[in-house]
């Protein structure tokens, strides 16, 4: 830590000091003496909350009595909560996480962390007392998860109870001090009417993926980072008749399925001795041996393409992931990458067929400049052109007129095509009603 950051940790100390009302390096010393003394005790899992509550009043008692120290007994609480908070919790971030305005969490330094509310980044007022504080947090985090952190294997991805995503990056690779990112999930699962309110899809859209879902055509999720992609699937999930058998593969549990019949599997990183990873493409190879009506990748980036395409292709239909892209057409470029780095040496064209054979519907997602999430694309693989994948805009957003710096405003439409699936759709037994693809103007906007 050098001269500067030890006279802005003082200063914030002295500020946080005067809130509490006590002397300004008591705070710290009582926090660190607490944890310091009751050592594992506070970190056992199978501990009673109840009893920690009591340890640690009464260890704080005591340390106070030494020191000398007169505090009201508001101060000796607040004091105290703020320990648990720390050891039970997950200290500053605690408040960050209950705060359901507050969609990504991204700590840069001890003393400085952003948040995401409503698409838009700002500061938080919390902070974390130093760099061994952060460390402290994100290896509970990650310890909870059954993974490690350390200069051996410098970043992790982990999650939360709720089921929150937690990227951590240390030193060496971090420069500065370790990095800390939280993407946070509902407590709640959305369903497709918050996303109709939320003005990210309309019903019209949301009724055909209600019935291309349940009429088990394969459909990928794509956009960029924090467009909303794991959030829509786990919406499309829901579609899934109740009585299916689901498999989700994961590198680290995010969706909250709400059917009864799911099989979760996540992925394993390698031992402290390089051994025993676990892949995803591991697990969808083992998954086809799990008798799955449904297999759900929550996202596609390796080798594993291959392998979704061979599943699509041999009975698993109406499978569903994500893929990172920029564009409909950029998924099928991606996948094809993505085909090639399985280490199976294909032929372009037969990786084409694969993709064109397996793939049905690729639904687009866009993060636009006023923070908002919309669907901007939803589009059909019709087939093959010679060596062209071809493929039909099924419902495209249209933009209207924005005030500068207003709410970007504009409506998902229907492009007027009617899809190739329409026919297996009705010989499924589904209900198309006759103006689902009528442009939109018998739909309302919303």
């Amino acid at each position: 830590m050098t001269d500067l950051d030890e006279r802005v940790e003082k200063l914030r100390q002295e500020q946080e000091a005067l809130r509490l009302g006590l002397p300004n390096t008591l705070v710290r010393d009582v926090h660190e003496a607490v944890i310091r003394e009751m050592g594992p005790s506070l970190y056992d899992r199978g501990a009673d909350r109840s009893q920690i509550e009591k340890l640690v009043a009464k260890k704080l008692a005591e340390l106070l009595g030494d020191r000398d120290v007169e505090v009201s007994a508001d101060q000796e609480r607040e004091l105290a909560a703020r320990i648990l908070a720390d050891v039970l919790g997950w200290g500053p971030l605690d408040e960050l996480l209950a705060d359901e305005s507050v969609t990504e969490i991204m700590v840069n330094r001890p003393d400085k962390i952003y948040v995401e509310r409503k698409g838009k980044i700002e500061t938080a007022q919390e902070k974390f007392r130093n760099e061994g504080h952060v460390r402290r947090i994100i290896d509970k985090i990650v310890g909870q998860v059954g993974r490690r952190i350390d200069e051996g294997s410098p970043m992790v991805d982990a999650r939360l109870p709720d089921g929150s995503r937690v990227n951590a990056v240390i030193p060496p690779l971090a420069i500065g001090g370790a990095k800390l990112t939280v993407r946070k999930f509902a407590a709640k699962p959305l369903t497709i009417d918050d996303l109709i309110g939320f003005g990210t899809i309309n019903r019209q859209a949301a009724t055909f993926l209600n019935l291309g879902v349940r009429g088990r055509l394969n459909v990928l999720v794509s956009g960029g980072t924090g467009s909303g992609k794991t959030t829509l699937l786990n919406v499309l999930s829901s579609f899934i008749p109740a009585n299916e058998r689901i498999v989700t593969i994961e590198d680290a549990v995010e969706l909250q399925l709400m059917q009864d019949h799911v099989v979760q599997l996540e992925s394993r990183p390698p031992n402290v001795e390089g051994k025993g990873q676990i892949t995803i493409r591991d697990l969808v190879r083992n998954s086809l041996r799990m008798r799955p009506d449904r297999i759900i990748v929550g996202e596609v980036r390796g080798g594993e393409a291959l392998d979704m395409l061979q599943a699509m292709n041999t009975g698993h239909d109406g499978s569903l992931g994500t893929v990172h892209a920029n564009s409909p057409r950029d998924v099928l470029s991606r996948l094809e990458t993505m085909v090639l780095m399985s280490g199976m040496e294909l032929p372009v064209s037969a990786i084409r067929q694969q993709m064109a054979a397996a793939i049905d519907l690729i639904v687009h997602l866009a993060r636009l400049r006023d923070g908002s999430r919309r669907v901007t694309q939803i589009t059909e693989i019709t087939g093959m052109e010679a060596d062209i994948i071809t493929m039909q805009d099924l419902f495209v957003f249209q933009y209207a007129k924005t005030p500068v710096g207003g709410r970007i405003e504009g409506m998902l439409q229907s492009s007027g095509i009617r899809p190739r699936s329409l026919e297996h759709l009705q010989e499924m037994g589904l209900d198309v009603p006759s103006n689902l693809f009528g442009g939109g103007k018998e739909w309302p906007a919303a």
